[in-house]
């Protein structure tokens, strides 16, 4: 289950008192690029399953 807005808002907050204001925007972007990288690797792997799956039906 996904947190409301309430709750994001809390977090957000929270995070804001912990790391500052400088720093919350290079965390931000340091996790968005780890998501990218993570799903770029994932998409990966399915592609190669898919090609397999491709293989297989050939023969």
């Amino acid at each position: 289950m996904l947190p409301g807005g309430i709750s994001l808002a809390v977090i957000a907050i929270v995070a804001l008192l912990i790391f500052g204001p400088k720093k919350l925007p290079e965390l931000g972007k340091a996790a968005g690029s780890t998501l990218r990288e993570f799903k770029d690797a994932t998409k990966g792997l399915a592609d190669d399953d898919d090609d397999v799956k491709k293989e297989d039906k050939k023969q």
